[in-house]
């Protein structure tokens, strides 16, 4: 990506301070099916939502949010009978879903794919700004390339890799009997979503990934997206024609010979000005898309 539209994205989104004050956030605890909860923040951006499976076989825990939020998740994993956690799955590296990940090491095996341990090994630089390396103990112990399926609670838990879509580093969680599945940031509910063209992300193929998920989820699945409000399938199919549509929108335009700022300035048709409700706006995601397009 070319440094001024690093700086131009920046700037828009530099009103949020992502890592600091959380002091006033709480975190909601919902029974979503089966043996599955959602935790999610309350009062402020205490990052991705998690989710929890609490059984016989103690708990798993999918992403730990920033640092800052560890001695809550850990009194929220407490309110929930499932005796003592054991796994830690990160949907993928970036911090406000493995920030956690040093402590709870200590308590519990981290899961990820491949690549989620060799960005949280090394410098990574985004939209958002650097981060360093992060320590041994923040690390994956176990990683898997293409899938990999835990037999606990009394189902198949299926955690399994979309490539290139949010990151190269994302996986999708299914709990197959519960009927529920945590998307990471894969779906941002009824906003524009942040696509990581730096660490691999690809607004085209994260499409393709959100279409593939669409048809191997039921009817009736609840979806914990990595930000947002516990969702339905009717949600995610909304999700979809966003992402269709206002990428058809800039290709249109992109192949009549607009340059970026001209399509930026024009804006999307009025139908998607309240996708501009979360902390990705219209021009950003229009750069997302033009970036991607180009890239193809």
């Amino acid at each position: 990506m070319k440094k001024p539209l690093i700086i131009f994205a920046l700037f828009l989104i530099s009103q949020i301070s992502i890592a600091d004050g959380f002091d006033g956030i709480t975190l909601k605890t919902t029974k979503v099916s089966g043996n599955v909860y959602m935790l999610e923040g309350v009062g402020g951006f205490a990052g991705g939502n998690l989710a929890v499976s609490a059984g016989d076989d103690g708990l798993l825990l999918v992403d730990d949010q920033f640092a800052g939020m560890n001695d809550k998740i850990k009194a929220a994993l407490k309110g929930i009978d499932g005796g003592d956690l054991r796994f830690v799955l990160n949907t993928h590296w970036h911090g406000d879903h493995s920030g956690g990940n040093a402590l709870f090491s200590q308590q519990a095996i981290i899961i990820a794919h491949d690549n989620v341990r060799k960005r949280l090994q090394a410098p990574q630089e985004n939209l958002f700004g650097k981060s360093t390396a992060q320590p041994k103990e923040a690390w994956p112990l176990i990683t898997f390339d293409e899938s990999l399926t835990l037999h606990m609670n009394g189902e198949a838990i299926d955690f399994i890799h979309f490539p290139n879509g949010h990151t190269d580093s994302d996986g999708v969680v299914f709990f197959t009997k519960s009927n529920v599945i945590h998307t990471g940031d894969h779906f941002f509910v009824d906003i524009f979503p942040f696509v990581d063209l730096n660490s691999g992300g690809n607004v085209i193929s994260y499409t393709k990934n959100v279409k593939s998920l669409i048809d191997q989820m039921p009817e009736d699945v609840k979806i914990i997206p990595g930000h947002g409000r516990l969702a339905t399938l009717d949600d995610y199919k909304r999700f979809y024609d966003m992402l269709i549509s206002t990428t058809d929108y800039v290709k249109t335009k992109l192949d009549a010979g607009m340059t970026l700022e001209q399509i930026q300035q024009a804006g999307f048709p009025e139908k998607w000005n309240s996708w501009n409700a979360g902390f990705i706006k219209t021009k950003v995601w229009i750069l997302f898309i033009y970036e991607s397009l180009l890239r193809q």
